[in-house]
């Protein structure tokens, strides 16, 4: 058994707002601590019509301040996006506001397109090269701060928020087991580099102040339904929002489809099932003995689901039933 936490993208679905969204995030975010979930994250993105999450900061205060125990966190804030003061600031606030629940996630990628990340940090190549010194310096800001010290987060100083590296390539294995942080692998849509990454990073870490042994959470697709085909139903508005992104029409969550095969052409549904292939779809029996090869095979010491579901009560009763799941361990 392991712990089992949910990564949230604030989806919002054809029809609704991002005011709907944030009502459905929150109303996961309560069940999630009702069925002892261990985290529950948010990940930033910009300039996407179909994922409201991109002040990540506020909206994790928003879900910190309707829940009352389970851990709430970024998954992740693109660190090259902003300064680490300010980061620092925010998360300090957060941590003074609900302690030793706060979580920080950092990632390296935009979470957005060329265009607006260039809107957001004209330099954002170069930021993202300054990634590991961004890092760093956010875990001084968070040390006690020294007598005489002439730049310090207030809050966020002495806080000791915990970090995480977030990442779908080797680089971010690499500086995570050279920081000796916690390493969260994002299998859900960037499966490619999953052996390589865990291998890095189990073999060269660094124990730390943070942590003395490696901690690695899988991050993965989870559709769960009462059938098989009920949750291969609820599957097809990811598998169509994923193509309209790689078509270059982003937008809000699409209803499910009978007929997916309709859809796409045959090279975009191979991008798909390739993309997607972390994707466990299914009833509990199904989904629990496909997610049971990939626990043995990996060993993660935490899994962490997410889920692109269009109906909201779907959405509930997938991740109601993923708690049933015999690998889950619920948090103390």
């Amino acid at each position: 058994m392991i712990p089992v936490s949910i990564l949230d993208l604030c989806p919002i679905p054809q029809g609704f707002t991002a005011a709907d969204s944030f009502r459905n995030s929150l109303k996961l975010a309560q069940l999630a601590e009702e069925k002892s979930y261990t985290r529950f994250w948010l990940a930033e993105h910009h300039n996407m019509p179909g994922i409201a999450s991109a002040a990540t900061s506020v909206v994790i205060g928003h879900i910190a301040g309707g829940t009352k125990k389970i851990r709430v966190g970024s998954g992740g804030v693109m660190l090259p996006n902003h300064s680490p003061l300010v980061i620092a600031e925010q998360f300090g606030t957060l941590a003074s506001l609900y302690p030793d629940r706060i979580d920080l996630g950092l990632g390296r990628a935009p979470g957005t397109d060329p265009v607006a990340s260039a809107a957001m940090r004209r330099d954002g190549m170069a930021a993202a090269e300054r990634f590991p010194q961004d890092v760093q310096e956010l875990q001084f800001l968070f040390e006690e701060a020294s007598p005489g010290q002439k730049i310090r987060a207030v809050p966020g100083a002495g806080l000791n928020v915990p970090l995480w590296i977030l990442g779908s390539s080797t680089f971010g294995a690499r500086l995570a087991a050279a920081l000796g942080l916690p390493y969260a692998f994002a299998a859900h849509f960037a499966p490619d580099e999953l052996g390589n990454a865990l291998q890095i990073y189990r073999s060269t870490f660094t124990p730390s102040a943070q942590l003395a042994k490696p901690y690695f959470m899988l991050t993965v697709n989870i559709v769960a339904a009462d059938t098989d085909a009920e949750a291969q139903y609820h599957f097809t508005s990811h598998q169509q929002a994923f193509v309209n992104l790689r078509r270059g029409t982003p937008g809000q969550l699409p209803p499910p489809i009978d007929d997916i095969e309709s859809f796409w052409s045959p090279a975009e549904k191979a991008m798909v099932e390739h993309s997607l292939a972390y994707s466990f779809v299914g009833s509990l029996p199904t989904v629990e003995r496909d997610l049971k090869v990939l626990i043995e095979a990996l060993q993660p010491d935490e899994l962490m689901l997410t889920g692109h579901i269009y109906d909201q009560k779907a959405r509930l009763r997938s991740f109601e039933l993923a708690s049933s799941l015999s690998i889950f361990k619920p948090a103390v």
